[in-house]
């Protein structure tokens, strides 16, 4: 690290001092972005760089939208090498194929290549993405860019480049206080509230860096040790628990997961972490023999009232449009179930996205527990409700090829009884 930060420190004073000789001038952000394209000299093409980047922050939201807007229209593909590269393409010529590949490469791509050469330009970048997001919203047109920055960030942000951190109380407290706004899924109140998450032995804290930005978060799982499968987050969280020996702990129950940067949104970095803490968690603690999530079901409230799903029976739907808030416990279980394994997107997969994750990684739907999560937030996106996905390791790679390549879903006889359905579906293996 000293060499690498010695490094970006030369390149940073270079980018200044070439920006700065360049003088005060005002220039169009997409006259530099131009400049930036055709620009052989290292230290002009980092000026120009830095330039783009302060210029592009320094815009009010309209200019950004703006200046997406013209990087779509102005950098796409150049037409006359793709149409070459097409008529020099014959079946078998594999120098052929890849000048046909480089040549049906946007120019924006290579545009982001040549921002993040700046040093701190890798965080700078994401940000930048999570502003295109939001204009993604009402210009649709503008996801021909997005599409350049994932293809990118998913190999900047491969798992390779990722480092895994314990984080505890000794860890700076410039992370703790991005652990503690981070927190997506329950609130953490304070630092007594996150000292109780990262201190006390029987919880732990597990977090994925990138050596580009090594003081944020890219995404974290909180882990509660203990001695059986946990069917409520208010036992977990509780200040006046009595925490237990790790080493007495058999069940490892993984109860928040939180992605913490909005301009990384659809680089997927959960599974790994999660296979990853498994391994760690194993190797340390040979007496953890179950490892389960505790996780909430974010939609389904919202999808049950609209009265929409056709895997709803009448009587659940009167229930639901006459008594809201009063739904015996025994039906919400039921509507919960039958949401998890017979609500699909048109794509095949599960409606709930914590669902369709789990169950992608491999995991097997375990358990629905009624009552589970009675905070506010709990109470209004699901009645509650939350759902134990247990990762057996044996049947991991089993479960995630049958839910990729046929959708279906690894769900324990509990849960298929639950929502009406037999113990196990014709042909299913994995449970």
């Amino acid at each position: 690290m000293p060499e690498r930060s010695f490094l970006s420190d030369i390149l940073q004073r270079v980018a200044v001092g070439a920006r700065l000789s360049r003088g005060k001038t005002a220039v169009d952000i997409g006259t530099l972005c131009d400049e930036l394209l055709s620009d052989k000299g290292e230290a002009s093409g980092l000026a120009t760089a830095m330039q783009i980047l302060d210029t592009f922050e320094s815009l009010e939201n309209d200019k950004q939208a703006a200046f997406f807007m013209d990087i779509a229209n102005r950098f796409g593909v150049d037409e006359t090498a793709l149409q070459s590269a097409i008529s020099g393409w014959k079946a078998g010529d594999d120098y052929a194929a890849r000048k046909l590949h480089y040549a049906a490469e946007p120019k924006s791509q290579e545009l982001i290549r040549r921002l993040n050469r700046v040093p701190g330009a890798t965080a700078r970048l994401v940000t930048m993405r999570s502003v295109l997001l939001e204009h993604l919203k009402t210009h649709p047109e503008l996801s021909g860019i997005d599409t350049d920055f994932r293809h990118l960030f998913s190999s900047w942000f491969s798992r390779g480049f990722l480092e895994i951190r314990r984080i505890n109380w000794s860890t700076p407290a410039e992370i703790l206080e991005k652990i503690i706004t981070y927190e997506a899924v329950h609130e953490i109140t304070g630092w007594d509230d996150l000292r109780q998450r990262v201190a006390a032995p029987d919880r732990k804290l597990f977090a994925f860096f990138h050596p580009a930005i090594p003081t944020e978060p890219l995404i974290f799982v909180e882990v509660a040790l203990t001695t059986n499968v946990s069917s409520a987050v208010g036992s977990i969280l509780a200040r006046d628990r009595t925490p237990i020996n790790p080493a007495s702990a058999t069940t490892a129950v993984f109860y928040s997961i939180s992605n913490c940067q909005s301009g990384l949104r659809g680089i997927s970095f959960g599974n790994f972490l999660i296979k990853q803490v498994v391994s760690e968690l194993a190797a340390e603690l040979p007496a953890l023999k179950t490892f389960v999530t505790l996780s909430p079901t974010p939609e389904l409230r919202k999808w049950a009232e609209s009265l929409a799903g056709a895997e709803l029976t009448d009587l659940m739907r009167e229930s639901i449009a006459n008594a809201k808030a009063d739904i015996p416990p025994t039906m919400i279980a039921e509507i919960t179930a039958r949401y998890l394994l017979l609500a699909k997107r048109a794509s095949g997969t599960v409606y709930d996205p914590v669902a369709h994750f789990h169950l992608g990684n491999g995991a097997i739907l375990h358990r629905v527990n009624v009552n589970a999560d009675l905070s506010p937030q709990g109470i209004k996106n699901a009645w509650g409700v939350m759902v134990n996905y247990l990762y057996d390791g044996k049947k991991i790679e089993a479960n995630h090829q049958a839910y990729a390549t046929e959708h279906q879903v690894a769900a324990s006889p509990e849960v298929r009884v639950m929502a009406g359905l037999p113990k196990k579906l014709m042909g299913d293996k994995n449970v």
